[in-house]
């Protein structure tokens, strides 16, 4: 088995709730967008991260890359604490750890050729040879589907998958050991996010890339992730590999998740209807993370926070259905 290349433990990541008033002798309440993450990628593994839309996926994933800093909680990676470091610290593993964005056109400089994009990026990292960094570049565009053609052309002038591949190899071009996709095919073509997933797996395997791929999409997770584990308001609820969690999912949440699928070769016997959508989490809020909107909820669900348990090798579920601590 392979050793882990990033272990998070406890992560937390507090926001003040927008709209709300200071009180006079207190400070504003805060929303828990994180609350107690845990979970490790290995090395040459694509861990998924799947859940809906607001549950913390995306915030998780800037943190690890130091675009947000974590409320509490550690960030391992190769034994260094990342939630710990400044700028300064944390610069020289920013060519280890990088991003791939859902947007990648908006993180892309519009008066910039690609030319320039990347070739800024190695200078940044200490290639002052101008040879070196552009036969760098050109390599790496080829790696991803493009070619020398692109290279003195803007972004604006690239297709949407032409973009992604071009937000790829941003990544790819100082040669990092952990890339964290977040969402970076949702916004195409269904013929493209192929493209776009098979071109990761090749790089992944080439290269023996480790992936935290973010998404809301459990088809696409399915498709390209070793594990996987399932977000629900700011925590993990379920967790396990690919094969095993679709064979057999525990979670009520996991379970909804398959059913809302339009794909037969996914979706899964049909469960109770859990309508509504996700609450605001704060200090506040007691007992499962789920429990609001769960079908099978009991009155043990409301009191304690259930633990996050092994039920069978490499497949955790925190969920009172499986809850053996009374």
């Amino acid at each position: 088995m392979e050793s882990n290349l990033l272990e998070i433990r406890n992560l937390q990541k507090t926001f003040p709730i927008r709209g709300q008033k200071f009180s006079l002798f207190g400070q504003r309440e805060q929303m828990l967008a994180v609350d107690n993450l845990s979970f490790n990628i290995r090395k040459g593994e694509t861990y998924g991260l799947v859940g809906e839309s607001g549950c913390g996926k995306s915030t998780t994933g800037r943190m690890i890359v130091g675009l947000e800093k974590p409320s509490c909680g550690s960030i391992t990676y190769e034994g260094k604490d990342l939630s710990k470091l400044n700028d300064k610290e944390f610069f020289p593993l920013r060519k280890e750890v990088q991003m791939v964005f859902q947007n990648t056109l908006s993180a892309l400089s519009p008066r910039q050729r690609i030319v320039s994009i990347l070739e800024d990026i190695l200078k940044v990292h200490g290639v002052s040879d101008a040879t070196e960094r552009r036969d760098q570049a050109v390599k790496v565009l080829e790696k991803v589907g493009l070619s020398e053609y692109h290279y003195f052309r803007y972004p604006h002038e690239l297709s949407g998958g032409q973009v992604q591949r071009l937000g790829i190899a941003s990544a790819l071009v100082i040669e990092p050991r952990l890339i964290i996709c977040d969402e970076p095919v949702s916004a195409l073509d269904v013929s493209i996010q192929a493209q776009i997933l098979n071109t990761l797996l090749e790089l992944q395997q080439d290269l023996r890339l480790s992936l935290l791929f973010i998404s809301h999409d459990i088809g696409v997770i399915r498709y390209i992730s070793d594990r996987i584990g399932v977000m629900y308001l700011g925590t993990l609820v379920e967790e396990a590999e690919t094969d095993e969690l679709f064979k057999n999912p525990l979670h009520p949440y996991t379970k909804g998740l398959f059913t809302s699928v339009p794909d037969p070769y996914i979706r899964k016997e049909k469960i109770s209807d859990f309508s509504g959508e996700q609450p605001i989490r704060t200090n506040n809020f007691k007992g499962c993370a789920f429990c609001t909107r769960c079908p099978y909820v009991m009155d043990k669900c409301t009191e304690r926070t259930p633990e996050f348990l092994e039920i069978s090798h490499d497949h955790k579920v925190a969920c009172r259905l499986y809850d053996i601590v009374e």
